[in-house]
């Protein structure tokens, strides 16, 4: 397995990177927004649901 950022030999402690610099410099784009997953629209009607559904396991 290689590094997805500098394609070098993987290590045990640090996969799927191969140092803790290149899972840090990943981390970093996380937090920068370099990353982003895909989002669906939901409808009004489906937001207001879920937020009922989230306020009552809160209150549970």
């Amino acid at each position: 397995m290689s590094c997805p950022l500098c394609k070098k030999e993987t290590t045990q402690q640090y996969r799927p990177f191969c140092s803790k610099r290149c899972a840090d410099l990943d981390l970093g784009k996380w937090f920068n927004g370099d990353y982003a997953s895909a989002a669906e629209e939901i409808e009004p009607e489906e937001a207001e649901a879920l937020a009922k559904i989230i306020e009552e396991k809160r209150l549970n």
